[in-house]
């Protein structure tokens, strides 16, 4: 069963860290680019992050380069998304998802997805 579960969300301070795990079982995220997204309330999903399963390709929204790093552990089986400098815009559900193919996107187009984990930016 194809399964990607995500964890690492939390309550945290404006300023404040989180490191985000998406960890598949079922499939081998090696072959698989991966994004991640994030959905506040009221608001689209909007894809924020994504690593090309070629080369480890990155790619970030503008409103997050230099505070989010995504990267992949595949002896683990798990993809990471480390998010420095959290600001209250920050807070949102996060999901990771997993598509075949070639290269990875910010849009939503991806095979699996997983439920999703809470990051919530508040003094």
């Amino acid at each position: 069963q194809v399964q990607l579960v995500e964890s690492g969300g939390g309550l945290v301070q404006p300023g404040g860290s989180l490191r985000l795990s998406c960890a598949a079982s079922g499939f081998t995220l090696a072959y698989y680019n991966i994004g991640w997204f994030r959905q506040a309330p009221g608001k689209e999903r909007e894809g924020v992050s994504c690593i090309s399963s070629s080369f480890d390709i990155t790619y970030y929204v503008d409103s997050v380069k230099g505070r989010f790093t995504i990267s992949r552990d595949n002896a683990k089986n798990t993809v990471y998304l480390q998010i420095n400098s959290l600001k209250p815009e920050d807070t949102a559900v996060y999901y990771c998802a997993a598509r075949i193919g070639y290269g990875c996107t910010l849009a939503p187009n991806y095979n699996y997805w997983g439920q999703g984990t809470q990051v919530t930016v508040s003094s």
